[in-house]
């Protein structure tokens, strides 16, 4: 049996599966171009289905009110309602989002896996039957796998700097017209609560640093982060001043994709004026106050900084 103008129904077959591809194709540099940009990390967990330490992830005690939604899409996941601590190690969730969770077989044949609904991202596993609360359920996720948004206007933010010692940094951050308080501590290294002993002589790899806490509505963190940049030495690579030692490096901590933009921008802007700078951005992680004797110490000891001073700089 023939079938009239057979060839026009062929071409115009042909046409249409071209579009489709093409339209598929298209679709997929959109959803791609519209990704966030992953870190190392955030690849081996998200892309890779890899696992983060216990109990190191930053939203593991995370108690505010808010939404937490997909790192790589931003897609909202769960809410902070449906949050509980399990005792695991990563963050825990009895419920999701209605249809922001995915459910598949893992391939260890045991599990079950959670992936985003949105970009199929790895979130973590989900388990039934442990009884921790009264739905019976616990969404295992990574917190690389998320991020967080509150839903309360926030009246003060936090930023994280290390520039040598950090009486002299605390000193010149305690100035800044918005700033609330300073606290020296140490951050970036491998050891839960360190002394100062361990930090000088153990190798736990912190850095003294100071965690800066002030009101948005007075002072932004671009302004803190240039009062930073001009009160050390950002080209300086082990130490600061007479300060040498891995614990003395300059970097900043950011908490949040803005605090890493503001000081990409600042360091490309010290680097055009011809600084080779030093300061390692490091995503932000476990701060540990110092022993009482190093906060305020200068205001205390009535002195003035030793290895820290003003230099304009922007």
């Amino acid at each position: 049996m023939r079938f009239p103008n057979m060839n026009k129904v062929t071409t115009l077959f042909k046409v249409l599966t071209i579009f489709i591809i093409f339209t598929s194709i298209e679709g997929e540099d959109m959803v791609a171009d519209q990704l966030n940009t992953l870190s190392k990390e955030e690849k081996q967990v998200i892309l890779k289905k890899g696992t983060e330490a216990p109990f190191s992830g930053d939203l593991l005690n995370e108690k505010r009110e808010g939404i937490f939604t997909c790192r790589q899409c931003g897609a909202k996941l769960y809410n902070s309602t449906n949050k509980f601590d399990s005792g695991c190690g990563w963050p825990s969730f009895d419920d999701e989002i209605e249809g922001a969770v995915l459910r598949i077989p893992d391939a260890d044949g045991r599990r079950t896996e959670i992936i985003c609904a949105n970009c199929k991202g790895h979130l973590g596993h989900v388990f039934v039957g442990e009884k921790f609360t009264d739905k019976n359920t616990r969404h295992c996720v990574n917190s690389l796998s998320m991020d967080f948004i509150s839903e309360k206007l926030e009246l003060e933010e936090k930023a994280v700097f290390a520039g040598g010692c950090f009486w002299g940094v605390e000193y010149y951050m305690q100035k800044i017209e918005g700033v609330k308080t300073v606290v020296s501590g140490y951050t970036g290294g491998k050891q839960e609560n360190p002394s100062y002993q361990d930090v000088i002589y153990r190798n736990t790899g912190h850095y003294e640093a100071v965690e800066v806490t002030y009101d948005p509505k007075l002072v932004g963190f671009e302004t803190i982060a240039k009062t930073f940049f001009e009160i050390h030495d950002p080209a300086q690579k082990n130490g600061q001043g007479p300060d040498i030692g891995k614990q003395y490096r300059s970097a900043v901590f950011y908490a949040n994709e803005e605090q890493k933009a503001v000081t990409e921008d600042l360091i490309k802007q010290l680097k055009n004026k011809g600084y080779k700078v030093a300061t390692k951005l490091i995503k932000a992680s476990p701060f540990y106050n110092a022993e009482d004797y190093h906060q305020d110490y200068y205001n205390n000891k009535g002195s003035l900084p030793y290895c820290h001073g003003y230099v304009k700089r922007f």
